[in-house]
């Protein structure tokens, strides 16, 4: 302080022996370098002191900016790092690539965060930021309950993992390939190619049926033919059939019984197992196979008619 003091008077001295006004700045004079009264000089003098005091706490604060914004660099580097070696260690054990997202992500975000709150350590108490943050969490999750159910409904999925990416699956009565599993929801892709955006919420609490959890289905076909038909002809000719698609499985055994008598037919049923990508050719093909094997053979496959006798008296 008196450094400073011993300063500004040698200026004022300067400017008053030479008569020209220095560049540095003098609080005693005013700005036509007269000599201004004592309290204004003392305001002065204060407020030129203080700016110095807020330099010399930057100049000493200067060593923890550099390694706060070192310790962020740090953190988003070993972010994408950590990203990267996670997802091979999921891909080596063969874990559901829709699973890499969600983790990568989560993992990202957590470490960038600590990183950040480490920086930020530096110069505030943490614990003041926690309670702000838990208070924060408290509104956003009342406010956003609906949002909270679908996040965490994802994360009961791809933790139970009751369908995985490419799987055929029917969701609140919609078929179809899953396409993309994400937080809040999951895309299906229709057979006739419509994407359809699903809540995860309407997902858990409601049947899920995934037909490509097993390696083999088995395909029921049924099949009419009429009363006057030879029942074991009709299904030798099935069996047939069965045996000349390559793509049906041999065990199981395929079986053909009688199922039921209609009114106008009986009903054969047919159970055939085949892989579940060849579900719906298995299915396609039997049908129009065996109905050329039927009219090859003589077997009719009747409709609904009516039967009118006339009686005379």
């Amino acid at each position: 302080m008196n450094h400073l003091l011993r300063t500004f008077l040698l200026t004022a001295e300067a400017e008053l022996t030479t008569g020209e006004p220095t560049t540095l700045y003098n609080p005693l004079l005013d700005e036509n370098g007269q000599f201004v009264d004592a309290s204004e000089a003392v305001n002065n003098i204060s407020s030129l002191w203080e700016e110095w005091d807020v330099l010399n706490k930057l100049v000493s604060a200067l060593p923890s900016i550099i390694i706060a914004v070192v310790l962020v660099i740090l953190g988003f580097v070993f972010s994408k790092l950590a990203s990267k070696i996670i997802v091979k260690a999921l891909s080596a054990n063969h874990v559901d690539p829709s699973v890499y997202n969600f983790i990568k992500r989560f993992v990202s975000a957590g470490i960038k965060f600590i990183f950040i709150l480490f920086a930020v350590s530096m110069f505030y108490d943490v614990n003041s930021i926690f309670v702000a943050l838990g208070g924060a969490g408290l509104a956003a999750g009342i406010g956003l309950q609906d949002s909270v159910a679908q996040f965490a409904s994802g994360i009961q999925i791809l933790i139970n993992h009751p369908f995985k990416t490419g799987d055929f699956v029917e969701l609140n009565g919609v078929s179809g390939s899953v396409a993309d599993i994400r937080f809040m929801n999951t895309v299906i892709k229709t057979a006739d190619n419509k994407k359809i955006i699903i809540p995860n919420s309407h997902i858990t609490t409601n049947h899920i049926i995934n037909y490509s959890a097993e390696d083999t289905r088995r395909v029921d076909l049924t099949f009419s033919i009429g009363y006057a038909d030879d029942i074991q002809l009709a299904k030798n000719v099935i069996l047939d059939v069965v045996k000349s698609n390559s793509k049906i499985l041999s065990d199981p055994e395929p079986v053909v019984y009688v199922n039921s008598h209609e009114a106008h037919s009986l009903s054969l049923v047919a159970r055939i197992w085949c892989s579940g990508a060849d579900y719906w050719d298995v299915y396609f093909a039997m049908q129009e196979d065996v109905k050329i094997a039927f009219d090859k053979n003589g077997i009719t496959i009747p409709y609904n008619q009516m039967d009118v006798h006339i009686v005379n008296k």
